[in-house]
């Protein structure tokens, strides 16, 4: 049976405190995350120097709720595809909240992310927020389904309502968002 489909926007603060929830916030089944997202907007410096940047999370086949992770983009002025691989685990105290381990000669390099917002509106959408690692400092991504991203007007409302989260560091990083080159 097909669920039905969600309309609104869907969002929370980040979760800090152990079995912390929003009472208002319903969180993706772990089916929604799985297959491959378009990063279109983010406000992490590394994608300023890249285009084409995708996520695709699989479940692993003895686990569905453990996911592989695995990004690819290429470089601005480059048609050579790089990739960075990880496993996603999903929090133990926290609905949408995983623990990322690079594979290969990332195993040493760690994160923790979560779903911080998602709907269905235009192809599905997400919001996520990932704590700062030895490499990268914090920061949000949005992802969209839909090969062409989000309106304008879509993306505008989504960085209103993480302009308004609960949360001085997210809510601070609405204003450093940017867009991400794709070739459409």
């Amino acid at each position: 049976m097909d669920r039905p489909k969600r309309t609104g926007l869907n969002f929370r603060p980040p979760s800090t405190a152990r079995g912390a929830r929003s009472a208002e916030f319903d969180p993706p089944h772990v089916s929604f995350l799985q297959g491959q997202w378009y990063v279109t907007h983010s406000t992490l410096p590394m994608w300023k120097s890249n285009r084409n940047v995708t996520i695709t999370y699989t479940s692993l086949d003895n686990n569905a709720e453990v996911l592989d992770d695995l990004v690819e983009y290429q470089p601005l002025h480059s048609d050579k595809r790089k990739r960075v691989e990880g496993v996603d685990t999903p929090g133990a105290d926290t609905v949408a909240t995983y623990s990322w381990r690079g594979r290969g000669w990332l195993r040493i390099a760690s994160s923790h992310w979560q779903v911080l917002g998602w709907g269905e509106e235009e192809g599905d959408w997400m919001v996520t927020y990932f704590q700062s690692t030895l490499f990268t400092p914090a920061g949000v991504d949005i992802y969209s389904r839909r090969k062409g991203g989000l309106s304008p007007e879509l993306v505008d409302q989504i960085t209103e309502e993480i302009r308004n989260i609960k949360d001085r560091k997210v809510s601070r990083l609405a204003w450093f968002i940017f867009p991400i080159l794709h070739n459409w």
